[in-house]
């Protein structure tokens, strides 16, 4: 629920929802300005990453419509896998409505009760003014700049961040 729409609830994704969450993932990858997934990325591959290969995937359901979606998924294997990454998208109809920030909160519950200690963001498009603002009110530090490592669909090269934020010792 966020303070814009009460509404609003976020649970588990489950195999029945991948047909209303594939149009949300389709039409952010295909902009090619937030994720370095394959801007045409088969509907089976878009499902793997963030369905059924991640630790964890919830949705943000409005009623019955999905308005955003979450995954979990350990950031590295082994020595690095208590440090998780997470991904986010919030359906265009259901910006600027504090759903990002409902999503990123939520996550991090999530994310200690699944055992992680960290969170990390590992390309953030630095074009991604919404996101970059988002992370740091919400306490991420930025830990690094990679120059020139992510290829925007329309503006080209830019430098892409890394966040990070420690959520405690599990």
């Amino acid at each position: 629920m966020t303070d814009k729409n009460p509404d609003i609830t976020i649970r588990p994704a489950t195999d029945k929802d991948w047909p209303g969450l594939w149009p949300l993932l389709k039409e952010v990858f295909s902009q090619g300005a937030t994720y370095a997934f394959d801007p045409d990325i088969s509907e089976e591959e878009a499902r793997q990453v963030w369905l059924t290969g991640p630790r964890a995937c919830y949705v943000a359901v409005n009623n019955t419509a999905i308005v955003g979606s979450y995954y979990l998924k350990p950031n590295q294997p082994s020595l690095g896998a208590h440090v998780c990454n997470a991904g986010y998208v919030v359906a265009p109809t259901a910006r600027g409505m504090g759903l990002g920030r409902l999503l990123c909160l939520h996550s991090q519950g999530q994310a200690r009760r699944l055992g992680f200690s960290a969170m990390q963001f590992n390309l953030v498009a630095a074009g991604n003014h919404s996101a970059i603002h988002l992370w740091r009110s919400l306490g991420f530090e930025e830990v690094g700049r990679l120059p020139k490592a992510f290829r925007h669909a329309s503006l080209g090269l830019m430098d892409a961040l890394i966040f990070y934020k420690w959520l405690g010792d599990n």
